[in-house]
């Protein structure tokens, strides 16, 4: 039997992430991934070799945001082992039947202009929002980067500048009540309150949803922060696709020591006396671990499935019954659809130019469209009769992903992952079939076709992925990637439990990372990060105190040297 100082489930970024800073410190780490493959929800593949070979896909995570609020890349010395971000600019492209557009470029001054030639109110007022985000921004990256529970943690990652983004929002009473009321009200109502105009609103709203909630859903107003972070840190994507990311993490993991199994499919987390001490997996095998097992699956697949109940019983009595019916789960999920294409889509009506493609290109006719894309999902109904979605066509920012002259086209479509009315019928009972995918797919393509008419006959191939599947593909609950709700009840030091919450478990020696924990879904690499700064906490207290204390110090003289 073999034995390692820490295993952990599953090798998704964020597992790779936590085993590489494990490593950084001596332990000896094994990771078991049951795919054929590294990368959880970020790979890069080639879905259809047959069909299309040389064209390569982001089957989930594409445009990287989050991972540049946080120094995982820095420390990790990722660029060292390939790593090469491409950032893109301009960022959003969002066409109007009207004939109008939003453009967004990295820069707000560039934004504003484009607004301009069709709003100068609107212009003006965007400035003001995207600033206002951009403090709030400043605000949250010491959340972020730091465990939920430690505010010695989070208060060390405040400089001057982080500082005075905080003091700039709460500096008076009053102040400090109207940001948490904007923080208590929904998109929608920000949005209304900042514009007029239709063709900006619709975009800004159809971002904010992409935390996976309507625009109207109280208590969401955060979700507008998803357009200022195109503006600043910025929109990129690794060259090669999302995996390339993966793979320079495997690569830093591998050169550490660290050692991944694929393959690997684990069925129980094994306790003894009250302690995780190995797992074992669906052909009999064992691992055992002499200091902790950490997982990167969804809390209610870990604890419902992968522990014996009388160990989580015997933790925790209560356990069981909260992780499955306090955490919520709501019934939104992907459908994905990813093309070759033999030329590059063509938004003829909209003073079409390939680089406006570069970043996002976002469907959104109007706030309400956006609205029922979301609402929609949630009661069952798939949203067909005027689709809104987000599309990307990665070959423009980066041509290696598809033979010389071709493209790509990768489409996020929010569809219900139970369809109402179909229950027990098609895939895991949820009603999904081949042939209803397809038809959904057509209706999507079709919609995309009625700005990009050139798209429906240079189409090459197509892969279309349903909820279900990606349920069963990457081992997450209900189709959900972000794994729970990214609601405001679950997020910080309520994701996905507040007993759950700091990546500890009340069984000793299992932790969490992944998604399913703080600061939630995103190709950020800050869970895996957070985890292992926890689980050393918890392994070597004396020692990280003192390592904690000397990054506080450096980086408040780093801050006073920078201000001086």
């Amino acid at each position: 039997m073999e034995t390692y100082d820490v295993v952990l489930i599953g090798a998704g970024h964020n597992s790779l992430v936590c085993a590489a800073y494990l490593l950084k410190v001596g332990y000896s780490v094994l990771l078991l991934e049951k795919n054929s493959i590294p990368g959880g929800a970020a790979t890069t593949e080639e879905l259809m070799p047959d069909e299309a070979p040389g064209f390569k896909f982001n089957p989930c995570a594409i445009d990287h945001i989050f991972i540049h609020l946080g120094p995982v890349v820095q420390e990790l010395e990722l660029n060292k082992y390939g790593l090469e971000y491409l950032f893109c600019d301009p960022v959003v492209f969002c066409p109007h039947p009207d004939g109008k557009y939003f453009l967004a470029h990295r820069s707000v001054e560039k934004t504003c202009a484009e607004i301009a030639r069709f709003s100068p109110r609107d212009a003006q007022k965007y400035a003001e929002f995207a600033e206002f985000w951009q403090r709030v921004v400043g605000m949250l990256i010491p959340i972020f980067n730091a465990p939920p529970k430690s505010v010695v943690d989070m208060l060390g990652n405040y400089d001057l500048n982080k500082l005075n983004d905080v003091f700039s929002l709460i500096g008076s009473s009053d102040k400090t009540l109207d940001l948490i009321r904007t923080m208590f009200t929904s998109p929608m109502d920000l949005i209304n309150e900042y514009f007029d105009s239709e063709f900006l609103k619709a975009p800004l709203a159809r971002l904010a949803a992409e935390l996976s909630t309507p625009p109207s859903q109280k208590n969401m107003a955060v979700g507008s922060i998803m357009m200022t972070l195109r503006h600043n840190p910025g929109m990129a994507r690794p060259r090669g696709g999302t995996g390339a990311l993966s793979k320079a993490l495997v690569r830093c993991v591998q050169d550490l020591g660290g050692i991944i199994r694929t393959e690997q499919d684990v069925q129980k987390v094994l306790v003894d006396e009250g302690r995780a001490v190995g797992v074992r997996l669906a052909n009999g095998k064992e691992y055992r671990a002499k200091d902790g097992v950490i997982s990167s699956l969804d809390a209610q697949r870990l604890f419902l499935k992968l522990v014996d109940p009388k160990d989580v019983d015997a933790a925790n009595p209560e356990l069981r019954e909260r992780v499955d019916r306090r955490i919520t789960n709501h019934n939104e999920a992907i459908l994905k659809i990813d093309c070759a294409l033999s030329e590059p889509p063509r938004f003829i009506h909209h003073q079409h130019r390939d680089e406006n493609m570069m970043g996002a290109v976002l469907i959104a006719d109007s706030v309400a469209q956006v609205e029922l894309a979301h609402t929609d999902p949630n009661i069952g109904r798939i949203p067909l009769e005027d689709p809104s979605m987000y599309a990307v066509v990665p070959t423009i920012r980066d041509p290696s992903m598809a033979p010389e002259g071709k493209h790509t086209l990768w489409i996020e479509y929010f569809v219900p992952y139970q369809i109402a009315g179909a229950e027990g019928t098609g895939l895991n009972g949820t009603g999904w079939t081949e042939e209803l995918k397809n038809k959904v797919a057509d209706r999507v393509l079709a919609k995309f076709a009625d700005y990009a008419p050139n798209v429906s006959s240079s189409i090459i191939a197509r892969h279309i992925e349903s909820p279900p599947e990606l349920e069963r593909r990457i081992g997450v609950t209900k189709g959900n990637y972000y794994h729970l709700d990214m609601t405001f009840d679950q997020m910080m030091f309520f994701r996905p439990l507040p007993e759950l919450a700091n990546y500890k478990t009340p069984i000793e020696g299992l932790f969490l990372t992944g998604a399913g924990t703080h600061p939630g879904g995103s190709i950020s690499g800050l869970p895996g990060r957070n985890c292992a700064r926890v689980f050393l906490q918890t392994q070597r207290p004396l020692v990280q105190a003192l390592t904690d204390a000397g990054e506080m110090i450096k980086s408040t003289a780093s801050s006073l040297f920078n201000l001086s």
